[in-house]
């Protein structure tokens, strides 16, 4: 395994932890993958850390045993309504005038930018750039090596609650493994379920899991704007329960029954919501209630529709919100577990009047049965996202590892020892 990163992502989703190990070239090539239920987990957020460990914990030794590979370092993903985002410019002056845009030049502008008034509760965890403006010329996507005295930055920040990234952190360190980054489910998923011409021509990101919808719009190649609705696919399954009363459990089961036909869909197929003849039969799902047949009308017309079309409503909201509901030509592009979701294209379609697509992750290779599915946008995204960090090995007093190849420290041996040194602090 010398050629290629080897990235390790993990998604702690509301019903579901997966956990994803993969080496990165030119294509992702998964070597590992694994989803177990979540545990501790509401809303996107962790609620209860010890739950949430084993599920963690169920979810990487899985995905360890089938890559034969043992994670040190992982890359996870940051949910909740506590997401915020904003956009934000910075302006530095040019260190040499009569020299060329450098990278440092680059770090001190986007620093600029980063200062932004947030409350001490919130963290920024993405600063991301739009646009680069060179001496009042705009619509520069990279300026190094150009010359110029001003240097500007329109940036799209992402900010989360800071006591759900401790948690996060806390979590992982029982686990055994580091944190290195921390992305935003939503941006993850576009980063593996968007075509660049989508991003330049504008485009929005709907990715809908268990608990959460996640919203990322672009507009001219950059995200521009971000957001969570508290809605998510699990709402529907109450509604199927309380509805047909009948447990949570049978709910899921006929809702994915109906959601999740046999053949594989591809990118850019809607799915048929006519498929079914107006008696539905329930009875290959051995529901403990014995419900042996439901109305198709009372199923979708009546419970499932009403919840999809209050979802697109308020993605809608989103849109007008957000300011860019009129730059987003390439339309929505649906993605997440509950995409698969039976007529949730078509409520896309008819509620916001814009093109609808399911999104799946794109760029693989090795074990993609399990992964081709628009519930693994998130974690594909993280690690497309860690494939393109460097996490510098920093230790207390300046001291950093050297790179030796192939050569991997114990995470858990190496947090023993910075605890050590730092038992000594003042």
């Amino acid at each position: 395994m010398s050629e290629g990163k080897i990235v390790v992502g993990v998604d702690i989703g509301t019903s579901k932890v997966v956990s994803v190990i993969a080496k990165v070239d030119e294509y992702i090539n998964i070597l590992g993958v694994s989803e177990v239920p979540s545990g501790g987990v509401k809303k996107g957020q962790i609620v209860h850390i010890e739950d949430a460990v084993a599920s963690i914990n169920s979810s990487l030794e899985a995905a360890e045993r089938m890559a034969g590979y043992s994670a040190s370092h992982i890359i996870a993903s940051i949910n909740g309504s506590h997401i915020e985002s904003q956009n934000s410019r910075g302006v530095v002056a040019v260190a040499r005038p009569e020299g060329e845009i450098s990278d440092s030049d680059l770090s001190r502008v986007i620093d600029a930018a980063r200062a932004v008034s947030l409350p001490s509760s919130r963290e920024i965890i993405h600063v991301l750039p739009r646009s680069y403006f060179v001496d009042g010329q705009e619509g520069i996507k990279d300026p190094t090596g150009m010359t110029g005295i001003r240097l500007e930055v329109d940036t799209h920040i992402i900010s989360a609650n800071s006591v759900s990234i401790r948690n996060m952190e806390r979590a992982f360190s029982e686990v055994g493994v580091d944190m290195d980054a921390v992305v935003f489910s939503g941006y993850a998923s576009s980063l593996s379920a968007l075509s660049d011409t989508e991003k330049e021509l504008g485009v929005v990101l709907v990715d809908l899991g268990a608990g959460t919808t996640s919203i990322t719009i672009y507009v001219e190649g950059a995200a521009s704007y971000s957001s969570v609705i508290p809605i998510g696919a699990r709402h529907i399954t109450n509604d199927l329960a309380i509805g047909l009363r009948i447990s949570l459990e049978s709910a899921e089961k006929i809702k994915l029954h109906f959601s999740n036909p046999n053949k594989k869909l591809k990118p850019d197929e809607e799915e048929p919501v006519e498929r079914f003849s107006d008696e539905i039969d329930l009875s290959p799902l051995n529901l403990a209630e014995e419900l042996k047949k439901v109305s198709k009308k009372t199923l979708v017309d009546g419970i499932i529709r009403p919840r999809l079309n209050e979802l697109f409503t308020m993605v809608g909201i989103e849109l007008k919100k957000s300011g860019f509901a009129g730059q987003t030509p390439a339309g929505l592009v649906l993605t997440g577990g509950g995409a698969r979701t039976v007529g949730a294209t078509e409520a896309a379609k008819r509620m916001l009047a814009m093109p609808v697509r399911v999104g799946l992750p794109n760029n693989l290779k090795g074990i993609i049965d399990e992964v081709q599915e628009p519930s693994f946008s998130t974690v594909i995204g993280l690690i497309k996202y860690g494939a393109n960090i460097d996490i510098p090995s920093n230790l207390p007093f300046g001291i950093s590892l050297p790179a030796i190849p192939n050569l991997r420290f114990d995470s858990k041996i190496i947090s023993k020892i910075v605890s050590f040194f730092k038992s000594f602090l003042p």
